[in-house]
């Protein structure tokens, strides 16, 4: 299994930008990437309470978007981060963050945060919360996060007390906006995380709103898994002279992807619930994720599996925040061994820890399925992802093939196999195989988060 570079370098990739970077960071190599050697915290200057809490964290070394971001956002410049969940986005800005706003004191006022944090799902907003907090547990940070679903009145009440750092969802910062709770001409630092995913979840006019409130005189932190045209285009819009860190291949992979063990397991439909009982029961497993294509299918997956004394949850949009908050914290804890999630509400999963991604449905499109893949494999650790698939997949399956560039390993030792359905990912596509990235009806489906999420 493929594993992270060694200790002493890891390398950065670097892409051609739009933007006018009068800054960037120097290529070291021929090749046209860079080799950063790894630093402890302590080695970027930040006030001893932040360097405290990294150790507290078990941060010993920085991961290279934190090696490259941190400086430069202590510098007060720009950024634009391109780097997939997972490589440690929110300590590569919430350090230097909290690091100035420790150097520079302001008196807290209500309703005028000094930092805000833009996340496209509760959940992300949640974590990032979570993290900050951790890292200025020592220095009277008061944070507030607010997002829709959930009643506005005891988020009202805490930012009429004040606030250092306003983590929130689009939808539910323009309510209290236009109700004259948040105020943002005074914001310093300005941080739009995820936004490939704001703008799949239809945001921009929101994010538009919204960056019309900012003052211009402000720090900018723009960070992203890829970088559509939409989103080169709020970049610029929203960037002064950025720096651009780019952490990801410039191929069609993911870094992440090809750090994790991948097999197709060919198995009849009927049959799924049991193959998926039998590697859970049969295999060592620790945190596993399951991925299905529609809430139903998902609470379905897992009352079959709470029906043979397996720990599961299943998380979705129909799910109350609550819900969605103690499920998420349960996995966290390994009170549930498993999570049957779709596409959408996994967007706001960032657990670490995670052993096994397994697609009982195969995804639709093939970018999904390198996200999927993607939540396991962190951090140094092993990781598998099995995929299921059925007679019908198999086209879809030679698309993801294609669209990742490497041949899945068929797994058959299983009880369930399926001889003979390998041989069909070699012959020729079918005429109706799917184009990469998925179906034009696929393709057709109505954004969804809008003002809610």
């Amino acid at each position: 299994m493929a594993k992270f570079p060694s200790p002493e370098s890891l390398t950065v990739s670097l892409s051609e930008s739009r933007h006018t970077l009068d800054d960037s960071i120097q290529a070291e190599t021929n090749s046209g990437l860079i080799v950063v050697t790894k630093k402890s915290f302590a080695d970027f200057g930040l006030v001893k309470p932040l360097v405290k809490a990294a150790a507290a964290e078990q941060y010993h070394t920085a991961t290279p978007i934190q090696e490259a971001a941190i400086p430069k956002i202590m510098m007060g410049r720009d950024i634009l981060g391109v780097a997939q969940t997972g490589t440690g986005k929110t300590a590569a800005f919430a350090f230097p963050i909290l690091h100035r706003i420790s150097k520079e004191k302001r008196s807290m006022t209500s309703r005028t945060p000094r930092v805000l944090v833009l996340s496209p799902t509760r959940e992300l907003a949640t974590q990032i919360s979570e993290r900050f907090m951790a890292y200025g547990k020592k220095m009277n940070l008061n944070l507030i996060t607010v997002f829709g679903g959930v009643n506005q009145n005891p988020q009202v009440r805490a930012l009429k007390k004040g606030v250092h750092v306003l983590v929130a969802t689009p939808g539910r910062l323009i309510d209290l906006i236009n109700q004259g709770h948040v105020e943002l001409d005074r914001l310093e630092f300005f941080v739009l995380d995820e936004a490939d995913r704001m703008l799949d979840m239809g945001f921009l006019p929101d994010l538009k709103r919204i960056v019309k409130e900012l003052p211009a005189k402000r720090q900018s932190l723009f960070f992203s898994a890829t970088m559509p045209p939409e989103a080169v285009e709020l970049a610029d819009a929203l960037l002064h002279k950025p720096v651009r860190i780019d952490v990801t291949p410039d191929d069609r992979g993911t870094s992440t992807s090809d750090l994790v063990e991948q097999k197709v397991m060919h198995v009849e439909y009927q049959k799924r619930i049991s193959l998926l009982s039998h590697i859970l029961i049969r295999r060592p497993v620790g945190r596993v994720l399951v991925f299905t294509r529609t809430k139903h299918g998902a609470d379905r997956v897992a009352k079959d599996l709470k029906k043979r004394d397996i720990p599961t949850e299943s998380i979705h949009g129909d799910k109350s925040q609550n819900a969605r908050t103690r499920i998420l914290k349960d996995f966290k804890k390994g009170k549930t061994l498993v999570l049957i999630a779709t596409d959408l509400a996994a967007r706001g999963i960032d657990v670490d820890g995670i052993s096994h991604v397994i697609n009982y449905d195969i995804p639709a499109e093939c970018d999904s399925y390198v996200h999927r893949v993607g939540r396991t494999g962190r951090a140094g650790q092993d990781g598998i992802a099995l995929t299921f698939c059925m007679a019908e997949d198999i086209d879809q399956l030679r698309a993801i093939e294609q669209h990742i560039q490497r041949k899945l390993e068929v797994d058959s030792e299983h009880p369930y196999h399926v001889p003979g359905l390998e041989e069909l990912t070699e012959s020729p596509p079918s005429k109706y195989q799917r184009k990469e990235g998925g179906s034009q009806k696929d393709r057709s489906r109505p954004r969804s988060g809008g003002r809610h999420s």
